[in-house]
């Protein structure tokens, strides 16, 4: 859609998350504006609420929008940007997706993705941590509505007190965009060359994702014949990293993109995923909706994602992550069931259903204030009454 100003009220999206690298948090604003978009579009739906997407000036690439307007601004960037030019474009109201948005904005709904700075705050370099434990309790004051991904997020928050619980709701990630990737059009040497099955070890290198566990059992699951295909990489938001592991069965791909990740996980004995937190933990979940069996933490969130389609292990149990993945590998029954029962349960999280949510929760907003604005002209009005008496 042309980018110009849409005069009148409407409401506005914080877009800084397109001016970031792709992670879970990117992913998620992305699913849920493309989704409002969608709802907004659909002729039989009667939501009517208009919406903008206002980007930093150091957005390059803009999603493909039918009815959400796309607005950038000529300055600023970063924090300063949501504090300081964000907040001229309110118009009804600011939805940010990303952890952040404008304090000052009079209707504001964010989404929190998780506390975790506050449980692993080790996980983290220093500036983050301080930032985020700074910030997150002011943003999570100041909006009007609380957004986060889980139940266990939203206990988590009120825990750690960045919001009170009654101004919370749940908005999970959704699963959709993975049946848009095609495994036929990935470029990944590797997979051509393994001739034994491999776990797919999906994540950064930062600490509470622990995925050092799995790297200790490579000696045994080297001599049951399994490989070890790691994807993903550091961030430099996260304090020191794990140690690159290297042994001849374990494989680093590095960062992938979306059709190479479909591979991996439709290639995967199975997806092993051994972190200590998630706000919601959305690897399982894509997996799932992939076939791909799922190996889990039982920590934090994630058997609130995967359910009975799961294999939970202590995050900190080193044999019982070595003997699941072996007796997966031995079993071919429970990985078609695995599979099965996967791609049933990751259908039960959808985008659109988040994004109604949202739209909801906004129409509800504006609602409120209409209200609110007529009960105090009726009020002003009564009292001009009396003093004319």
């Amino acid at each position: 859609m042309a980018e110009h100003w849409i005069k009148g009220q409407s409401w506005t999206i914080n877009g800084r998350f397109l001016a970031q690298r792709m992670t879970g948090v990117q992913r998620y604003a992305h699913e849920i504006v493309s989704a409002l978009d969608n709802i907004l579009a659909d002729a039989s739906n009667p939501a009517s609420t208009p919406m903008r997407l206002v980007l930093p000036p150091g957005v390059k690439t803009k999603p493909s929008l039918s009815k959400i307007v796309i607005f950038q601004t000529r300055v600023g960037s970063g924090h300063p940007w949501d504090q300081c030019v964000l907040p001229f474009y309110e118009g009804e109201g600011v939805l940010s997706l990303g952890n952040f948005g404008p304090v000052i904005a009079r209707r504001h709904i964010v989404c929190i993705h998780d506390a975790n700075t506050f449980i692993l705050p080790e996980s983290y370099s220093r500036a983050f941590r301080l930032a985020y434990r700074t910030l997150l309790p002011l943003v999570g004051k100041c909006a009007r509505r609380v957004a986060t991904v889980s139940r266990f997020s939203a206990d988590m928050l009120v825990k750690h007190g960045i919001c009170r619980a009654e101004k919370i709701f749940v908005a999970p990630n959704g699963h959709e965009h993975v049946l848009r990737w095609d495994a036929r059009r990935a470029q990944i040497p590797l997979l051509g060359k393994l001739r034994r099955p491999y776990v797919l070890l999906l994540g950064s290198t930062a600490k509470h994702k622990n995925i050092e566990i799995i790297f200790k059992q490579a000696e045994a699951l080297d001599r049951a014949g399994i490989e070890i295909v790691v994807a993903g990489g550091a961030f430099s938001i996260f304090s020191t990293s794990t140690p690159i592991a290297s042994r001849p069965n374990i494989h680093h791909v590095g960062f992938v993109g979306d059709d190479e990740l479909a591979a991996l996980y439709e290639g995967a004995l199975c997806l092993v995923f051994p972190s200590k937190t998630e706000g919601f933990g959305i690897p399982p979940l894509e997996a799932m909706a992939k076939g791909c069996p799922v190996i889990s933490s039982n920590a934090a969130s994630l058997i609130d994602v995967g359910g009975d389609a799961v294999l939970y292990v202590d995050p900190d149990d080193g044999d019982q992550w070595r003997e699941t993945i072996i007796g997966l590998a031995g079993n071919g029954d429970l990985r078609a069931s695995l599979s099965s029962k996967g791609r049933q349960r990751a259908a039960l999280f959808s985008w659109r259903h988040s994004a109604e949510l949202y739209l909801d929760e906004m129409e509800r907003l504006a609602s409120s204030m209409a209200s609110h604005a007529m009960r105090r002209k009726i009020t002003e009005r009564r009292g001009r009454s009396a003093s004319s008496v």
